[in-house]
């Protein structure tokens, strides 16, 4: 049987949950992905979008729990990179 998550409010609480617990016995269904971004941000894109286009990614952004910028980034990120082989 397995357990949900422990609500941990610091990261040492999560530091020292992880480096203790079996993460087999727990209940991760409910985890995503999430990434780090460690590049600087230097250069600045304008664009003009039409506002239906606009209203649809910032709700898909919200749906995603992401910031609607944020969300176009990482898109056009998956758009240049190269797509894994199964």
């Amino acid at each position: 049987m397995t357990r949900n998550l422990p609500t941990l409010r610091s990261d040492k609480e999560a530091e020292d949950f992880v480096a203790k617990a079996d993460l087999t016995d727990y209940d991760l269904s409910g985890m995503r992905v999430v990434r780090f971004e460690f590049q600087p941000k230097s250069e600045r894109v304008n664009m003009r979008l039409p506002r239906p286009l606009l209203d649809a990614v910032k709700a898909t952004a919200a749906k995603a729990g992401v910031p609607y910028q944020r969300f176009i980034r990482q898109a056009l990120e998956n758009a240049v990179q190269p797509r894994k082989r199964a």
